[in-house]
């Protein structure tokens, strides 16, 4: 990993992950002949940030080179610079300049991951499948994993030591990146309100245990409530046997789960109401000792009636 100065961590350059030198080898590739990464995690969008680049673009031209493998059909896969490649679309250019390594798949994986994964602001779900792509290809590679080897459906509940080898490499404890990878059992309606902010982190993890069906009726729910608290997240996680549960059941989990509100009844009076029954110059407590004195005889005549 980085070097640490003066107590803070340093990431390394994508350069210095990928092992290429600076501007060495540069080639000029035409657009066309670069293809995307397969299953790539990183979302290309047209918004603020890419108006952005692609200006930059246009006045200086691409001052970093993309980093791309060959393919078996002559050809070029994307491991760093999906962004400046869409950017040189826009802007019309015809050739990118790119720095071409040989790499296996494995190999490729863990290289376009770390170099995508330090870019300033980052989606929660771009960190998460980018995280268990690089878990899943350091397995294959022999990574030491504490659980049987495979990664099913439920390889998210248990601890590997390669999250601890992954958390290195950016700066993210294991337990940190086993919660990210949680991320990606979250089904895609849940994980966009995620990226979104609608949902927070730590209540998204606990999501992510939930079977899907049982996922499916909480986005449902949230759509017809505007919400969901961390407490009913909690109430799902912890409630036994929930796989068995109908939505029915599920939802009243989830509204047993809230605060009651308070019983008590709550009178107000407004000044206005006031104004009705009281002369102008009787000031606030001189009101309230008149409202108490008429509770006062109501009471009484109530305890006569008895």
């Amino acid at each position: 990993m980085g070097s640490r100065v003066a107590g803070k961590i340093k990431l390394q350059s994508v350069d210095e992950l990928l092992g290429v030198p600076e501007i060495a080898g540069t080639q000029e590739i035409e657009l066309g002949r670069i293809h995307s990464f397969p299953n790539h995690p990183f979302k290309v969008l047209d918004d603020e940030k890419m108006d952005t680049l692609v200006e930059s673009i246009r006045e200086n031209g691409i001052l970093n080179p993309v980093i791309v493998r060959p393919d078996q059909n002559g050809d070029y896969e994307m491991i760093s610079g999906h962004r400046r490649l869409h950017a040189a679309g826009i802007v019309g250019l015809k050739k990118v300049p790119a720095i071409v390594k040989e790499m296996s798949d494995d190999e490729a994986i863990i290289k376009m991951v770390d170099a995508n994964i330090q870019r300033e602001e980052i989606l929660p779900s771009e960190r998460a499948f980018s995280l268990k792509m690089k878990m899943d290809a350091m397995r294959r590679q022999g990574a030491r994993v504490d659980i049987d080897g495979t990664c099913g459906n439920d390889c998210h509940k248990s601890g590997t030591k390669t999250a601890d080898i992954v958390g290195d490499t950016v700066g993210l404890k294991g337990r940190q990146v086993r919660n990210y990878v949680s991320l990606t059992y979250l089904i895609p309606d849940i994980l966009e309100m995620v990226d979104l902010g609608k949902i927070q982190f730590v209540p998204a993890v606990d999501l992510s245990y939930l079977d899907e069906q049982i996922q499916k009726w909480v986005f449902e729910y949230i759509k017809d409530n505007g919400f969901i608290k961390p407490v009913q997240i909690s109430a799902l996680k912890n409630y036994p046997n929930l796989s068995n549960a109908n939505q029915f059941s599920v939802i009243s989990i989830m509204n047993d789960a809230l605060p009651k509100k308070s019983s008590s009844a709550k009178v107000s009076l407004s000044e206005k109401k006031l104004d009705k029954y009281f002369p102008p110059h009787f000031s606030a407590k001189e009101r309230e000792n008149v409202i108490i004195q008429l509770l006062e005889q109501w009471s009484a005549e109530q305890k006569q009636a008895e």
